[in-house]
């Protein structure tokens, strides 16, 4: 339950502190891939799901006209703009629950249609961290040994199994491997997506075509990990290696983008009505082919031969930096179903890696796998990240009243 500051005891004299206005829960603060997060145990939030909007909102700093969230702990980009719930499992092939949601900047959007792959590389070290997961003496040492947290995901009801070492009962931070868009190395974190298609939908390609056509482009709607339309770059008229900033300039790609996002989601099942369609899904990304040469494509490793397709991906309406999980487990799903959009992108040529489509990002590449089964249907997609606890202690709001 909330607490008030004022039945909080100053940690340097003991002393009552002065009557305030601002609200007092347990949390912590922890880095996902290339995104952040507020994380809460279910247990410390209230029963009734109608308040916490209000809670995550005024944490997070939003709505803020400013876009910066500022007076909270968002970072005024859509990566950052998040909160993690996590609790006991009500699943009974899963340890913990985790609950996704996407907050608006300078709106009161609070959003729990859909998952976050990058957020839940932290659900497992949280549920060790926290001890919502006991870990057992013989996996606890001097030497990292590997756990598997078996993850329910409440926004789109999918299991995700998250495997990660642990050192003397906490998720371990070092390491030697590192993912593109975040400096320094640290821990692998396996994740493997059971079943991820039709996350939403509840089908792979929830219109029952390959491609259609949306105000006049031709695109691949797919349903693997988060709902998501992919769309030929070249076709709209555009280079596929734009940074973010670029796609923020461009005098109408973002609205022509977001147009054909909405009508596909209609399409798609999601809402009725383009207006009704949520912010954060369908997510919508460009595809392209690798090109042979270019400063930036050099920078990246991008050249020819170094990566499978050149993604730019949108998140609540603003480029990401780098690409989200689930658009990246849809792209690999994609590529292995002819016709799709981004199979012919790939075309027939031999992958740089036997292990899964390599995707060009926006801050480098990310390998990922999907496997399919002798009936072609979509088994699993696995992804590898790196996540790390940056605090831990109470998080402060003001009422809402008072924002």
């Amino acid at each position: 339950m909330r607490t008030s500051l004022r039945e909080l005891r100053t940690p340097i004299t003991g002393r009552r502190s002065l009557r305030t206005k601002q609200n007092a829960l347990p949390a912590a603060y922890y880095r996902g891939g290339t995104s952040r997060a507020v994380f809460f145990k279910e247990e410390h939030l209230p029963h009734d799901r109608r308040e916490w909007s209000s809670i995550f909102r005024g944490v997070i700093g939003s709505p803020d006209p400013y876009g910066r969230q500022l007076d909270g702990l968002g970072g005024g980009i859509s990566s950052l703009s998040k909160i993690c719930v996590v609790g006991k499992s009500t699943h009974p092939d899963a340890d913990v629950d985790y609950t996704f949601v996407s907050l608006g900047i300078k709106d009161k959007d609070v959003d729990y249609s859909s998952n976050c792959g990058n957020m839940i590389s932290a659900v497992g070290p949280f549920a060790v961290d926290s001890e919502l997961i006991p870990v057992p003496l013989s996996e606890v040492g001097e030497t990292d040994e590997t756990v598997l947290v078996r993850i329910h995901n409440t926004n789109t009801g999918k299991i995700i199994h998250s495997h990660f070492p642990v050192v003397d009962g906490e998720a371990a931070t070092t390491g030697d491997f590192s993912i593109d868009g975040v400096a320094g190395t640290s821990a692998r974190i396996r994740l493997d997506f059971i079943n991820p298609a039709g996350s939403v939908t509840g089908m792979l390609l929830p219109t029952g075509s390959v491609t259609d056509k949306i105000d006049g482009a031709i695109v691949t709607c797919l349903d693997a990990g988060n709902p998501c339309v992919f769309a030929d770059a070249a076709a709209l008229g555009v280079n596929s290696d734009l940074s973010p900033q670029e796609i923020a300039t461009h005098p109408t790609l973002l609205p022509r983008l977001d147009t054909i996002r909405r009508q596909s989601g209609v399409k798609m099942g999601i809402a009725s009505t383009v207006d009704n369609v949520p912010g954060s899904i369908p997510k919508i990304c460009l595809v392209g082919k690798p090109t042979s040469a270019g400063a930036r494509d050099s920078q990246l490793g991008q050249d020819g031969g170094q990566v499978d397709i050149l993604a730019r991906a949108l998140s609540v309406g603003q480029p990401h930096k780098a690409v989200p999980i689930t658009v990246a487990l849809a792209l690999a799903a994609a590529a292995r179903v002819p016709g799709s959009v981004v199979a012919d992108i790939v075309g027939d040529q031999r992958r740089v890696d036997d292990a899964g489509l390599i995707i060009g990002h926006a801050s480098g590449n990310l390998l990922v796998g999907a496997n399919f089964d002798e009936k072609g249907c979509l088994t699993s997609a696995t992804v590898f990240r790196t996540a790390r606890r940056l605090f831990q202690g109470t998080v402060f709001w003001k009422n809402e009243s008072s924002i």
